[in-house]
């Protein structure tokens, strides 16, 4: 029987969304390297969307995105875009424009959380586990280079030393809870912490990092 020769499956990737504001190219590059230098193993030479929802429609496009491009990172798509100019611009550059879906947040999103992911096994380096419309659960350690992605809550009861992405769909509400905290990158609903952001003192510490008016915060997660 011959084997057909594509299939077409549905997937799920976690990419970082650089959102661009009212700045020259210059200092644009001059930032993306700047992140680039701190988190390497996450943004070096990785695939990015970018958000356009601040730009004017009489910004250079062209220039913009080459500015992006020139630090290494690779543009698979654009977001964020409401102007019909600014949109010609970005499709004859050859670039998809994407919805981020963030209206369709809502109690339907939370209400498909019905189910938990159960890891009971070290996660070790170069491991990633997705908890697809679930929260995820780990009684384990995780190792430096690990990766943890969840659609709704994350929790690590060993000791976390990787990456931890809550509310990988966009959901704001989701949390993550450790009991040992020292991991290289923490995300919810996109917005991260690299390792030196996270206040000293939760440094190997019990914690809760939760989204606080848009922006990460952190406290005891025993008050």
């Amino acid at each position: 029987m011959t084997q057909k020769p594509i299939d077409l499956k549905g997937s799920s990737f976690t990419l970082s969304v650089i959102h661009l504001y009212d700045a020259s190219p210059e200092e644009i590059s001059r930032a993306i390297q700047e992140k680039v230098k701190q988190a390497p193993q996450l943004l070096q030479n990785a695939p990015v969307i970018i958000n356009v929802a601040s730009l004017d429609r009489e910004c250079n496009w062209i220039e913009l995105s080459q500015a992006v491009l020139a630090t290494g990172l690779h543009v698979v798509a654009v977001s964020g875009c409401n102007d019909s100019t600014l949109k010609n611009k970005i499709i004859r550059s050859g670039l998809p424009l994407l919805n981020e879906g963030k209206a369709f947040k809502s109690e339907q999103s939370t209400l498909s959380l019905v189910k938990t992911r159960l890891i009971n096994t070290p996660v070790r380096s170069g491991q990633q586990i997705y908890a697809r419309n679930s929260d995820l659960i780990i009684i384990n350690s995780v190792s430096a280079g690990a990766e943890l992605i969840a659609d709704g809550h994350i929790h690590i009861y060993g000791m976390m030393r990787g990456h931890a992405l809550a509310g990988a769909s966009g959901d704001g509400e989701c949390q993550i809870f450790c009991s040992n905290l020292s991991p290289e990158l923490v995300s919810i609903a996109g917005e991260y912490w690299l390792s030196d952001q996270i206040p000293a003192e939760f440094s190997g510490k019990a914690g809760r990092i939760y989204l606080h008016y848009g922006a990460l915060s952190i406290k005891p997660l025993i008050p």
